[in-house]
C-alpha cells in the first residue's frame, strides 16, 4: 500500500517535471538506504545515468521559464513525462516486491500504467494551463508558474518517499489548486468576453 502512494506521489511529480523525481529516486538510492532499487532498475542509481538527468532538469528549468518556449517544450515533454512517470512507479512497485508484496510481484505491469497514466493526467493539466498563464500576464507568470511546478515536484517526490500517507492530501490539494486556477481563468475569460 505505501509503494502505491510512493508511487502516485512519484508520478504525480513527474507529471510536473520529469527529471525531479528521477533525480530523487536516484540520488537518495545511490547514497543512502532510503531507498533499495531492485536489479532492473540499479541503472537509475548509477553516477553517469544522475550526471545526465541533472544536465537534463537544468535544462528543463531554464527552457520552463521562458514563454512560448515552454509550450514547445511541453510537446516534447508529453512523451518524456509520462514516461518518467512509468518508470519512477515501476521502480517503486519493484522495490515493493523487495519487501514481499505478492500482489506487486505478480502484476509488474500495473506500476508503468498507473505510472505513465497520472504522470500524462498531470502533464495535460499544465500544458492546458500554461498558455492561458502566459496569454493572460503577459508572459510574466511563466517563469513563477514554472517554479511553483518544479517546487511541486520536489516537494511531492519527498513527501512520496519519505511521508507516503500524505501523497492523499498533497495530490487532493494540487487538485484543489488546479480546479481553483482554473474557475479563476474562465472567470477572466468571461469577464472580457462580456460587453462593458
Amino acid at each position: 500500500m505505501l509503494a502505491a502512494l510512493t508511487g502516485l506521489g512519484l508520478s504525480t511529480a513527474a507529471g510536473l517535471n520529469a527529471y525531479i523525481p528521477l533525480l530523487v529516486v536516484g540520488v537518495l538510492a545511490n547514497l543512502t538506504d532510503q531507498i533499495r532499487l531492485p536489479q532492473e532498475f540499479a541503472w537509475l542509481s548509477n553516477g553517469w545515468v544522475l550526471v545526465i538527468i541533472g544536465v537534463l532538469l537544468l535544462a528543463e528549468i531554464v527552457l520552463d521559464k521562458v514563454p512560448v518556449v515552454d509550450s514547445v517544450n511541453d510537446m516534447i515533454q508529453t512523451v518524456v513525462r509520462p514516461a518518467s512517470g512509468g518508470v519512477v512507479f515501476s521502480a517503486t512497485e519493484a522495490a515493493a516486491r523487495l519487501d514481499g508484496s505478492s500482489w506487486m510481484s505478480h502484476n509488474p505491469w500495473v506500476g508503468w500504467v498507473l505510472g505513465i497514466g497520472i504522470a500524462l493526467a498531470v502533464h495535460l493539466m499544465k500544458t492546458t494551463a500554461r498558455p492561458v498563464v502566459n496569454a493572460t500576464t503577459a508572459g510574466i507568470g511563466a517563469p513563477v508558474v514554472s517554479t511553483m511546478e518544479d517546487a511541486g515536484a520536489l516537494g511531492m517526490s519527498l513527501i512520496a518517499i519519505f511521508l507516503p500517507l500524505l501523497v492523499v492530501v498533497a495530490v487532493a490539494a494540487l487538485a484543489l489548486f488546479a480546479w481553483w486556477a482554473l474557475r479563476r481563468v474562465r472567470r477572466r475569460r468571461a469577464l472580457r468576453r462580456s460587453p462593458a
